[in-house]
C-alpha cells in the first residue's frame, strides 16, 4: 500500500483507518503477533486506542495519513472492515471498490488495478 500511496497520492486521498484491534493479548491473539512483538490489549477508551494506533502506523513505517475509528466502531460497522479491508471512495461519496474481508481479501493489487483503470498509470517521479 505504501507504494500505491507514494505513486497516486498527487491524485487521490488515502486514509489508513485504524479500527479493532483484530488479535489481542486479551482475545484471539496469534502466533504471528508474538513472535512480531504485537502484543497489545483490546482498547478500551479512545486514548488507548490512539496509544496503539500509533506504535501501529510507526510500527508499519507508514507515510499515508492515518486515522482512528471512535472506540464504539462506527467505521468499521460501516465498512465490515474487521479485520482489514481495502476500500476505494468516489467522488460521488460512493464506494467504487470494495475489497473482500483480510487477509485473504486484502488485495493491494486490485486497488492497483482499479487506479490504473480509472486514475491512469502511476507518474513518474
Amino acid at each position: 500500500m505504501e507504494r500505491l500511496y507514494q505513486n497516486y497520492r498527487n491524485r487521490v486521498a488515502f486514509l489508513f483507518v485504524y479500527i479493532q484491534e483484530a488479535h489481542p493479548d486479551d482475545g484471539s491473539q496469534i502466533p504471528e503477533n508474538k513472535k512480531d512483538d504485537v502484543i497489545v490489549r483490546q482498547p478500551k477508551t479512545f486514548d488507548e486506542r490512539k496509544a496503539v494506533a500509533t506504535k501501529c502506523c510507526s510500527k508499519l513505517n507508514l507515510s499515508i495519513p492515518c486515522v482512528i475509528d471512535t472506540e464504539d466502531n462506527k467505521a468499521d460497522e460501516a465498512y465490515a472492515a474487521w479485520p482489514e479491508r481495502l476500500f476505494i471512495i468516489g467522488t460521488d461519496a460512493k464506494i467504487a471498490y470494495a475489497g473482500k474481508v483480510g487477509p485473504s481479501g486484502f488485495k493491494p493489487k486490485e486497488v492497483e488495478d482499479w487506479l490504473k483503470e480509472h486514475v491512469g498509470p502511476p507518474k513518474k517521479p
